[in-house]
């Protein structure tokens, strides 16, 4: 389905970090490059909103992480993990990212979600449905549910272009 991209187009981006991180690393072996995908999502319409949803542990190791974030221009919201007496992580921020998109929906003409998660049908068929906009997704196909393609507006495959999208040591593209 051709949709609408104009530059007078309100935005909103909500970053699933855990998902495109662990998509990066176990699809290719790498770290992905937020601001890239964010741009190229984006692609010239005005930004209302880029928020990615982050985990934080005990070692504070993705300190760094979160600053490269911010200086891209990207918010972050942090969780931090939850480890059960069985020894059991739990990190997820789906519900997070559904109320948000909800409540910034009015704002926003295209909601762009960065993951490949299926959880998110249900989100995406809302904002099209009760809300009037139009939704769009940004993942690496090979790890995103067809039900979320299948849902979504626009689909940005990443693995079209894999290396435009991951970090190679060092940091740089």
């Amino acid at each position: 389905m051709a949709i609408i991209k104009h530059k007078e187009q309100r935005v909103g981006v909500f970053i699933d970090a855990q998902n495109l991180y662990h998509s990066g690393k176990n699809l290719y072996h790498s770290k992905v490059n937020f601001g890239q995908i964010v741009k190229d999502a984006v692609d010239g319409r005005k930004t209302v909103r880029a928020r990615a949803y982050v985990i934080s542990t005990e070692s504070g190791e993705e300190n760094a992480f979160f600053d490269a974030l911010t200086k891209m221009g990207i918010e972050t919201k942090v969780k931090d993990l939850q480890i059960f007496s069985s020894g059991a992580k739990k990190a997820d921020w789906d519900v997070g990212i559904a109320v948000d998109a909800i409540s910034l929906a009015p704002k926003l003409d295209a909601v762009i979600l960065l993951t490949g998660d299926g959880d998110f049908v249900p989100l995406v068929e809302y904002l099209q449905m009760n809300m009037g906009c139009q939704v769009e997704v940004a993942s690496f196909g090979k790890s995103t549910s067809a039900k979320l393609i299948e849902a979504t507006d626009h689909f940005m495959d990443l693995d079209i272009n894999p290396n435009k999208y991951l970090l190679r040591s060092g940091g740089k593209k």
